[in-house]
């Protein structure tokens, strides 16, 4: 299905002239389904939870009815967004400014990176829309800073599914402590959680639910492939290739290149810039400076590349990527489909590639059980990539090495720190023992957490959360007993496949251990390469 399906202008939905011409002047004349099945019920001051694949303008779908409410009733601190990242916070704040110019509308961007005295002032003028992050938001609110939000009269919750993940409980629940009960909410996300579905159900009063209606997750006009590596080593050399034929191919095109981590966005950012591709980097450990120069220069077509974390993958809006590459299999399918979602925007088509190994086959399995799409693949030469395999790989742990003086990782450690610190915490090295310990008491607590984030949930959105726990409480119900032996009869067959696996690994090793190679070596003879460790298997690690 088209981004873009409804041969209604916006002015059939009663909007203000203004909003209209505002809209054709950016060459936007027609709704896409979101927008055309949600603005009448905003409109009306129904609360409103949308579900719709990314590239499909949830944004202006929450940002005109809210400007068109807004000038019937033009009063400061009108309206509310929160979203998960600086860039998106960023990008709806700029969007709103554009659109709200005739009438002058002023926005406060509260996010992490600026001067938050400076936020404060701002909040204490009176805007008319604040756009912010939950954690700059929620610190400014106990450090005593004049945010005085009990007249707001709409909040939208922007990425619905990773908001209310965990990850912003504590800072939702000391935001939304400071709003009125008598609001208008507004939720918006690309994939259905159970968190927004328990939002939905318990959630003061029944608000209006709209999802789109695809059999596949990701839109129709996005070409979806793999890449199969056969060894982890040759990763990078499959990377390099694909960049220089694709570029070569289409000079003019853009590529975002999704890693990992910020360890792995480093290192790959680094070996790119010494193998002679101009790129920009993105991810967490960067200053916010940092940051807002690598999106301006990569928006503005200066740069073709941008190597990034997750941290891109959500709600940035730039229409001229043609090419999104996962330099690893993401682990959670919902952070493919918005990964994936970078490109064939609005209606424009676009191509997805994912670099696979061997070990990473049940993961791309479950991506496309989720999307209810199956991969097909995307032949790259092999023999290509032998051909440059030693050059790139050499180049890649350069900067792996590198990466170990660069202040980046110092000021991740130190940043670390600081929030142990400011958390009341002590800072303390753990023993081997103590970190076995603490990961096995994690594991056991894991379904507590997960239903206590749940009702976090829910009590962050106002919602029953009384109800939410006796159903919980039923379905913990079960006995111990036969709890126990489920458990244990299927920790039997995995233990048995798992000595299977043993046996047959001990037997595979045996027979290569004539034949095994430095880890620091890697030669090329006979079109093959010999297995080593890369630099770049490090842990999966947060943004």
């Amino acid at each position: 299905m088209s981004a873009i399906c409804h041969d209604e202008g916006f002015k059939d939905f009663n909007l203000k002239e203004w909003i209209v011409k505002q809209c054709t002047e950016m060459g936007i004349t027609k709704p896409t389904p979101v927008q055309y099945h949600c603005i009448p019920p905003i409109i009306e001051g129904k609360g409103c939870v949308a579900i719709s694949k990314t590239g499909t303008g949830k944004t202006l779908a929450f940002v005109l009815p809210m400007l068109h409410k807004w000038c019937s009733d033009p009063v400061s601190k009108f309206a509310l967004i929160l979203t998960p990242t600086r860039e998106l916070a960023r990008q709806i704040y700029d969007q709103i400014k554009v659109i709200g110019k005739p009438v002058n509308i002023q926005v406060c961007l509260i996010v992490g990176g600026e001067n938050q005295v400076e936020q404060g002032a701002q909040i204490a003028r009176g805007p008319h829309i604040i756009v912010a992050t939950p954690g700059r938001l929620s610190d400014m609110m106990q450090s005593g800073y004049d945010t005085d939000f009990k007249y707001i009269k709409m909040l939208v919750v922007d990425e619905a599914d990773r908001m209310l993940s965990g990850s912003f409980t504590d800072d939702l629940e000391v935001i939304m402590d400071a709003l009125p009960k008598k609001r208008q909410t507004l939720l918006f996300s690309a994939t259905m959680t159970s968190m927004v579905e328990n939002a939905i159900k318990y959630g003061q009063e029944p608000p209006f639910v709209w999802k789109g209606e695809a059999d596949v997750t990701t839109v129709t006009e996005l070409d979806q492939k793999y890449v199969l590596v056969h060894n982890p080593v040759l990763r990078s050399g499959f990377l390099v290739k694909i960049i220089n034929d694709y570029q070569a191919k289409t000079p003019d095109s853009s590529m975002i290149i999704f890693t990992k981590n910020c360890e792995v966005c480093q290192i790959v950012s680094e070996a790119l810039k010494k193998l002679g591709f101009d790129n920009v980097a993105l991810n967490s450990n960067l200053k916010q400076r940092e940051r807002s120069i690598s999106i301006t220069r990569f928006k503005s077509n200066h740069i073709k590349i941008l190597v990034a974390t997750d941290l891109a993958s959500r709600g940035l809006d730039i229409p001229m990527v043609d090419l999104v590459v996962n330099y690893s299999v993401p682990p959670v399918p919902a952070n493919y489909v918005h990964r994936v979602g970078r490109t064939a925007r609005a209606g424009r088509g676009g191509l997805a590639l994912t670099l696979l190994t061997p070990k990473e086959i049940n993961r791309l399995l479950n991506i496309e059980k989720s999307i209810n799409y199956k991969l097909t693949e995307y032949k790259v030469s092999e023999k290509k990539v032998l051909e440059l395999a030693l050059q790139v790989e050499v180049t890649f742990r350069e900067a792996a090495i590198n990466l170990q003086y660069d202040e980046t990782v110092e000021r991740k450690e130190i940043n670390k720190k600081k929030r142990i610190i400011l958390n009341g915490g002590e800072i303390y090295v753990q023993s081997e023992r103590q970190k076995k310990k603490n990961n096995r008491k994690l594991r056991n607590s894991a379904k507590s957490e997960a239903e206590a984030v749940s009702l976090d949930a829910v009590a962050a959105l106002g919602g029953d959360v009384s109800a939410l726990r006796a159903q919980l409480n039923e379905e913990s119900s079960e006995p111990p007993n036969s709890k126990r032996r489920k458990v244990f009869n299927e920790n039997e067959m995995s233990l048995q496949s798992e000595r299977q696996k043993k046996k047959s690994n001990k037997k595979h090793q045996s027979s290569a251990k004539s034949e095994a190679l430095s880890p620091d070596a890697l030669s090329v003879s006979n079109g093959e390469v010999s297995p080593s460790r890369t630099p770049l298997d490090i842990q999966e690690d947060t943004i």
